[in-house]
């Protein structure tokens, strides 16, 4: 029997789409609507199409220079509003662990290696041997992944052009490129995350886990926060939302179905919470957001709106069942992303305290 396009896969099922097709299907959709532009002898409109909109986000409500988007919202004031909710002491990871064998996005790669095995010694007297070890990935995009505000852009016109490559606070991309890392926008510039967060279980509230490509509604959202005892107005500036799918239950279990796409949040909810003032989203899944994204059309639109345009963060691949396990859906969130100059994103173990 032919397996649908999401169904779990053994790692070498033809059907089962790749995290890029998806980048390649709106790219394909685009460049359509393009020729029948250029079809029509509208090579002109081709130009107009993509710059229609004249849309600028710029600039910041921090600034024209600002570097570090909606992490402002750290203050002291958030920092001590955060510690007053903190009631048992305990602690939860809600990170993954960095291995090989995990889901990665196209070709992205993770690899340890030991050099040496012992990579030095024996010194001294006592002969002591100690190990390094030497990583090969894209440290900030892999795992349990931070998004940096360097990491999403927005083609506004020409893509020959990097003036026309546009990303927070309005730095393009002759600004912001580079070959040994960002020049503006890296994720040294991010300040530490210390604020309260409330984790949405969609999946408990819906009793199932949806399937690759279903968007989870505000009503979705309106629903879960109501039977965890919870509602919008718990949600203050600069706090985080976070969102459980059910889909990391996949994780090492089943990359292929992980990797087909995911159930996630659309640009009903991303609006939503740019209304709500929030510093930080993020998921068990691998993007967040929902893929495929309804709109075939469309790549990541989630990402440009929350990231390029507002400069809320986004966290990726995170693990939530020991929290819901014991019914804690409020949570301090804790993580500083690690000071790479001109890095995209971190990688790292944030933690929840409750």
């Amino acid at each position: 029997m032919r397996k649908s396009k999401f169904e779990a896969g053994d790692g070498t099922d033809p059907v089962a789409p790749s995290r890029r097709d998806f980048i390649k299907t709106a790219a394909i959709g685009a460049a359509a609507g393009s020729a029948a532009l250029v079809g029509s002898g509208g090579g002109d409109q081709v130009a107009q199409a993509q710059t229609a909109s004249g849309e600028t986000w710029w600039p910041s409500r921090w600034g024209a220079e600002d570097e570090a988007g909606a992490s402002n919202w750290m203050t002291p004031e958030k920092t001590l509003q955060a510690a007053s909710q903190i009631r048992d002491g305990r602690v939860y990871k809600i990170g993954r662990v960095y291995e090989a064998g995990m889901p990665l996005f196209g070709a992205r790669v993770f690899g340890v290696r030991i050099p040496g095995a012992p990579t030095g010694g024996p010194f001294g007297a006592n002969n002591l041997i100690y190990n390094d070890e030497f990583l090969a990935t894209e440290i900030g995009q892999v795992g349990t992944q931070f998004d940096g505000l360097g990491h999403i852009g927005v083609l506004s016109g020409d893509v020959a052009n990097k003036k026309d490559h546009k990303y927070y606070n309005g730095f393009d991309g002759t600004a912001v490129s580079g070959a040994y890392g960002l020049s503006k926008l890296g994720v040294e510039h991010v300040k530490p995350f210390f604020t309260p967060a409330h984790l949405i279980d969609v999946h408990g509230s819906l009793g199932e886990m949806k399937d690759a490509g279903y968007e989870i509604t505000l009503a979705d959202v309106q629903d879960a926060l109501s039977k965890q005892g919870m509602s919008e107005g718990d949600i203050n500036s600069g706090d985080a939302v976070f969102f459980n799918t059910g889909w990391g239950s996949l994780w090492m279990k089943n990359n292929d179905r992980f990797n087909s796409g995911c159930p996630g949040i659309g640009m009903e909810v991303a609006r939503w919470l740019i209304e709500k003032e929030i510093s930080i989203t993020g998921a068990d899944t691998w993007p967040t957001e929902v893929v495929p994204n309804p709109d075939p059309n469309l790549a990541f639109p989630v990402h440009a709106e929350l990231i390029t345009k507002n400069g809320i963060f986004n966290h990726e691949n995170l693990f939530f069942d020991d929290l819901i396990a014991d019914g804690k859906y409020r949570f301090v969130y804790i993580f500083a992303p690690t000071p790479i100059k001109g890095g995209t994103g971190s990688a790292g173990s944030p933690i929840a305290v409750t």
